[in-house]
């Protein structure tokens, strides 16, 4: 494939989303093709997944039903866009992809880092990023800072200490994977860290 994949990684409310609007306008100015995506979601089948994973009213689902459902999503994601985008020659940047699995379900859901990397290497077809992103900010700050703008959804409402253990599970990931994984300190203003962004993206462009 002929496409750069990157991939946006970070605690809920780190600003990957605002980053994301910032890239999207650089590289316009650029003139590279470039598509954007998300998970869970991405196409019609992993944003109905999407909604039954983040409903709040599915508080009685298991966490291995949780990794499955994002797998699954995921395995839609890859065949139907990322896949199809990098055959074509496209940057494919998405927020949040396998590192996000291992934090969430494998490290803070106590599932284990093998067996929801076993399922998501299924899923992926060999597809990996090419470089990931991690945005690196207190998960506390970071979580009250989305929340308070407006309600959290099911996993943003799993308390402090799950989201402190998922951060904890990102440096444990991050040590583990150091291949194609650049820390940007997303505690510093958005231009700045939009700067630190900005470098990784071009070293690899």
């Amino acid at each position: 494939m002929s496409g750069i994949f990157i991939t946006l990684e970070g605690p809920d409310g780190s600003g990957k989303s605002t980053i994301v609007k910032l890239l999207s306008k650089y590289l316009e100015e650029k003139k590279i093709d470039f598509i954007f995506t998300r998970e869970p979601g991405g196409t019609p089948i992993g944003e109905d997944i999407r909604d039954i994973i983040l409903n709040n009213k599915n508080i009685h689902m298991s966490p291995r039903t949780e990794a499955l459902l994002y797998a699954a999503s995921r395995s839609q994601h890859i065949s139907e866009k990322i896949k199809p985008a990098l055959e074509e020659g496209k940057v494919v940047i998405c927020e949040r992809f396998v590192l996000s699995s291992l934090a969430y379900q494998g490290v803070a859901r106590g599932l284990g880092i093998e067996d929801v990397k076993s399922i998501n290497d299924f899923a992926i077809e060999g597809v990996n990023p090419d470089l990931t992103l991690f945005f690196d900010v207190d998960p506390i700050y970071a979580l009250n800072r989305k929340t308070n703008k407006k309600e959290g959804d099911r996993l943003e409402k799993e308390g402090l200490n799950f989201h402190k253990e998922v951060y904890d599970g990102y440096k444990e990931l991050i040590s583990m994977y150091p291949e194609n994984i650049k820390v940007i300190d997303a505690s510093k203003s958005v231009k700045e860290t939009f700067e630190q962004v900005r470098k990784e993206i071009e070293n690899i462009l």
